[in-house]
């Protein structure tokens, strides 16, 4: 027999309270529901898997970040707001990221956000996206920590201090390119 929708969210809601106090965290997303690491830990469960996270270039999360604050967006658009031309390449990454797709056929073609993209970011919709007044405040956060001059100075831990300045710095400039990229669009409506 097929549970009701009642008995179903109570047991989902049970399981949220079960990981209340611990380092997973059950997470609603565009398709359902999952069991992930709570950020705060993800830090230390990262380097039990030490892997190289996957990089991408600031053209693309640029695009990226048009196309999910202005879908549905053509790429003479993007091109209008970035001020140069878009690598065919990035839409085509995008694309076989499965975080974009055609929405409108036709010429010009129309590009939009898709479900693997919310639940890539785990978002469960466009409107859990920062706003941009959000994004423009964080400008203002930009950390910069002080690397080592010499190996005196080396903090103890094999240097993890260091590559995590480099990494925090590196953030910021793409936060800050997302932002150039978008302003003007306070008020974008999301499907």
């Amino acid at each position: 027999m097929r549970p009701e929708k009642a008995q179903l969210v109570a047991a989902l809601e049970d399981l949220r309270a079960t990981y209340d106090d611990r380092a997973l965290e059950l997470k609603e997303t565009a398709s359902g529901w999952r069991v992930q690491i709570r950020q705060g830990y993800a830090r230390e469960i990262g380097r039990l898997w030490p892997e190289r996270p996957q990089r991408y270039s600031r053209a693309l999360l640029e695009t990226l970040a048009l196309i999910a604050y202005r879908q549905p967006i053509t790429r003479a658009e993007i091109e209008s707001v970035r001020g140069v031309a878009v690598n065919p390449n990035i839409v085509k990454t995008l694309m076989e990221r499965d975080w974009v797709r055609v929405v409108v056929p036709g010429h010009p073609e129309l590009l939009g956000t898709t479900k693997e993209f919310l639940n890539y970011f785990g978002l469960r919709s466009l409107d859990e996206l920062p706003p941009l007044a959000e994004l423009k405040s964080m400008e203002d956060l930009n950390p910069q920590l002080t690397l080592p001059v010499n190996a005196d100075e080396a903090p103890a831990g094999g240097g993890d201090e260091t590559v995590f300045a480099v990494t925090e710095e590196a953030a910021s400039d793409e936060v800050a390119s997302a932002e150039e990229a978008t302003s003007g669009n306070e008020g974008v409506a999301r499907d």
